[in-house]
């Protein structure tokens, strides 16, 4: 998903398209109101993250200028500005949720995923079986009975990926082409530390997998 973060720190905006990139994200960062715009009719991104305090245009005027064409893209807005005044109008000016600042990035990441899921369609597209699971791709989410676990962009495409070869070995190399993108080359380790976090998720005893086989020198395998 195109992610367009709206930040004029120059720390803050790299550091908040990092923490996206990292969830598969294509991020534009925009420095300020102004270049936000013009970024929003380029490319009309699937989130929009919104500072308030810009220069060019204020995150208020930004959110007020995508609501004009646009009532469905989700807009979380990320602020210092705290008072409850701010927060209401920025919720007024439509705007799905407020983020204050400082905040963590496992906070930043639980709200836009929130976020992503209230906008999807109510069945949240279709579901994959994997194992005892549900996978819900759109929703970024796995049920099993009630149980229910988050997953991030990339986590998801792993599942699809094994689901849509299940039975056959998936290589590593197939894993991150499609998955990371082929002009993305992370370590090795980046892969299994993917494979570590999903398994924690839903084997039922992540040292012993059932679900997400490891074939040893080759890649990864659905059974």
């Amino acid at each position: 998903m195109i992610v367009l973060v709206a930040e004029d720190d120059p720390v803050t905006r790299e550091a908040l398209a990092e923490l996206l990139q990292g969830e598969g994200h294509r991020v534009l960062a925009a420095k300020d109101g102004r270049e936000a715009l013009e970024m929003w009719a380029a490319h009309r991104p699937g989130l929009v993250l919104l500072d308030i305090m810009m220069p060019g245009a204020s995150g208020y005027e930004v959110c007020r200028s995508i609501r004009r064409e646009d009532r469905r893209t989700p807009v979380l807005f990320l602020s210092a500005k705290s008072e409850e005044v701010d927060v209401v109008l920025g919720l007024e000016l439509g705007a799905d949720d407020f983020l204050r600042k400082p905040f963590g990035k496992h906070e930043l990441l639980a709200r836009v995923r929130a976020v992503l899921r209230r906008h999807e369609e109510p069945q949240g597209g279709a579901a994959i079986e994997f194992g005892p699971w549900q996978v819900w791709p759109k929703r970024l989410l796995a049920r099993r009975g009630e149980a229910e676990v988050e997953l991030s962009v990339r986590e998801v495409k792993v599942l699809s990926l094994l689901a849509r070869r299940r039975g056959e070995v998936v290589t590593r190399d197939e894993l991150l082409n499609e998955c990371w993108g082929l002009e993305y080359y992370p370590e090795s380790r980046t892969l299994d530390q993917h494979v570590l976090n999903l398994r924690k998720k839903i084997e039922a005893d992540p040292s012993r997998p059932v679900l997400i086989e490891t074939v040893r020198g080759a890649g990864y395998r659905l059974p």
